[in-house]
């Protein structure tokens, strides 16, 4: 009878945080379609009354939405393979090789966690100009791979740290060298350490709006976030119906990619439990 009860009350826990966390999406539908009339009523409903597409086509009609979302997949994208293929081996050295040299590096990640980036954004646009990298795509994805790389190593760290040091030791009686190793034994267990490090950097590139903001001047590179905020006004008054239909659009990739990494974390996860 405990068990039961207590079976109930973690489904209904789960259930209420899947509510929480499904609340601003339904809302953001629910306000995409509906119009004008409806958004203004003063008794807001959650299933519109008459339904309509014309804030989906005024959102593709007033801004070149697939243009940034295709721009901001290739920072994306980029922004996270690029931060696995430099923190990974970083985070082996850092967790086998434990020394004062690793102790320092490990304190200034977390030390450059602490600065706010406001402090540096000034200094990083001067750099950024002297390499003629502003207004770039590639200038951009420097910059998120440099903010989101700490805590990438952090994590990847973790995962290595996971890894018992006797696998290796026990391929190497096998005969297999240290590469062999590593591919063989290491890889498979730390998949889920990189699917979850690439889905990290994905989400950390495609939602970043303030360094895009410094950074990129020109609506030919402009990023989905700073296409978002063209459906406000001068005045300050956002048109809610356009602004919902294109802000629901943009979760779509995110979620794709989520839906992709996670079946690679599942299936990471289970070889690494064979092969452990």
């Amino acid at each position: 009878m405990r068990t039961d009860l207590t079976r109930a009350l973690r489904y209904l826990a789960l259930l209420g945080y899947v509510v929480f966390l499904a609340f601003p999406l339904l809302w953001l539908l629910s306000t995409a379609l509906k119009t004008p009339q409806e958004m203004a009523a003063l008794d807001p409903t959650w299933i519109p009354r008459r339904p309509t597409l014309a804030n989906f086509a005024d959102a593709f009609g007033e801004q070149d939405l697939v243009g940034a979302a295709l721009r901001s997949l290739v920072v994306a994208v980029a922004t996270a393979l690029i931060t696995v293929a430099l923190a990974l081996p970083a985070a082996y050295a850092l967790a086998r090789y434990r020394g004062a040299a690793g102790r320092i590096a490990i304190g200034w990640v977390l030390v450059s966690q602490v600065f706010p980036v406001v402090l540096v954004i000034i200094p990083l646009f001067m750099v950024l100009r002297r390499l003629e990298l502003v207004n770039t795509l590639a200038g951009l994805t420097v910059v998120h791979v440099t903010f989101v790389l700490p805590f990438a190593l952090w994590m990847l760290r973790g995962y290595v740290r996971a890894v018992p040091r006797e696998l290796e030791e026990a391929a190497a009686v096998d005969g297999a060298g240290r590469l062999r190793a590593l591919a063989a034994v290491v890889a498979p267990l730390l998949a889920p350490g990189v699917v979850a490090t690439l889905l990290f950097g994905f989400i950390s590139s495609w939602n970043e709006f303030l360094f895009a903001l410094v950074i990129l001047k020109d609506p030919e590179v402009e990023t989905l976030p700073l296409t978002l905020v063209r459906f406000v006004g001068p005045e300050g008054v956002a048109r809610l119906g356009p602004l919902a239909a294109a802000s629901l659009l943009a979760t779509v990739p995110s979620l794709v990619f989520f839906a992709i990494i996670q079946r690679r974390l599942r299936s990471g996860l289970m070889a690494g439990a064979v092969k452990g």
